[in-house]
């Protein structure tokens, strides 16, 4: 199993700590280093930045949100920042994010996700694959305009990559499938390795549906990890990500995480930390995330522990944990360096 870094979006991680972490990324020889936009930093940006600042480590977005962008300007911004990580490198997560962000923040009405997302992928994929003038005829993009001047259009960049491998980020049944049929790479939160087949199963069924094998897909799961000598120090350092998921990423009536946690049997506490958190009781909402959540989706541990919670993942089915590392994050990224090393070697 690999390990990735996901240093997320200011003030989470300031530019300076992506940029370092990046950098320590690198000398370590991890995996990637991913990072996402939600309403604030976008995640195109950094990326440029962190091309010139490192090397080996492979440099995703983990997301860009697929309402914040026109299909050909992200195969744009993903074949700039494949020329510019000397090809290979670059990564291209993508997701819907949710109502209050695709409505509120962008207009753009959060609905057809499902044919939106693979029409999406589907012209981002031609636009970089070069072979023709870009046209598409499809129920949510018709290229060119149909009673306009545009004309089909070929990117005159060319990408470094042959293949830029895409991910997606999803949880709900039907897009989790749909990452089976479509996607390179899956980034889930709150994944669950204990019970890894409520979100593995309608991977399965997509990949069974479209012909493929789950070995095409990339399982990376983004999971927050805190490593102190005080178990309970530790899973504090957690909550506030749980939380922010919880409580901000969705509308009350529509968040894929309390659902997904509610799946897993924890809906009453999943619930109490949206109500909360939507009342502007931050902390109320941070206290009311339960142990077994967090133990649920997050490695809280001490040093001693954490080779058997990567063991678990790894027998789950992940390829790459895509790590958020908390408490003294430098410490932490070495820390799990180690222990990859010690189970390789």
């Amino acid at each position: 199993m690999r390990i990735g870094l996901f240093l997320a979006y200011w003030p989470w991680f300031s530019l300076e700590e992506q940029v370092q972490l990046s950098r320590l990324a690198d000398e370590l020889e991890l995996d990637s280093v991913w990072i996402s936009e939600a309403w604030g930093q976008d995640a195109v940006s950094v990326l440029g930045r962190l091309a010139g600042e490192t090397e080996r480590v492979a440099l995703g977005s983990g997301l860009m949100q697929v309402p914040a962008r026109q299909p050909a300007a992200t195969a744009m911004a993903a074949a700039t920042l494949d020329v510019l990580t000397g090809g290979g490198r670059f990564r291209l997560g993508l997701g819907v994010s949710g109502p209050q962000v695709s409505e509120g923040w962008y207009g753009v009405p959060f609905r057809r996700s499902l044919r939106r997302t693979r029409e999406y992928v589907e012209i981002v994929r031609k636009v970089l694959a070069r072979e023709a003038p870009l046209e598409h005829d499809g129920e949510e993009w018709k290229l060119p305009l149909p009673d306009g001047l545009g004309k089909p259009l070929k990117l005159l960049a060319k990408p470094a990559s042959e293949r830029i491998p895409i991910y997606l980020g999803a949880i709900g049944p039907k897009a989790v499938e749909q990452v089976g049929e479509i996607a390179d790479g899956w980034l889930p939160f709150l994944f669950h390795p204990r019970e890894p087949d409520l979100l593995l199963d309608p991977l399965r069924a997509g990949v069974e549906k479209a012909g493929r094998s789950l070995d095409e897909i990339d399982v990376a799961p983004v999971v927050p990890v805190s490593i102190q000598d005080d178990i309970e120090e530790a899973r504090n350092q957690a909550r506030p990500w749980i939380t922010f998921y919880l409580g901000a990423m969705g509308a009350k009536e529509k968040n894929f995480y309390v659902d997904l946690a509610e799946a897993y049997g924890h809906g009453d506490a999943a619930r109490e930390v949206q109500e909360r958190f939507l009342a502007g009781d931050r902390a109320g909402a941070a206290a009311a995330v339960t142990t077994e959540l967090i133990d649920a989706s997050s490695i809280a541990t001490t040093p001693a522990g954490l080779d058997d919670k990567l063991a678990a993942y790894e027998a789950a089915g992940v390829d790459t944990l895509v790590a958020v590392p908390g408490g003294d994050r430098a410490a932490t990224v070495r820390l799990l360096a180690d222990a990859v090393r010690e189970r390789v070697g």
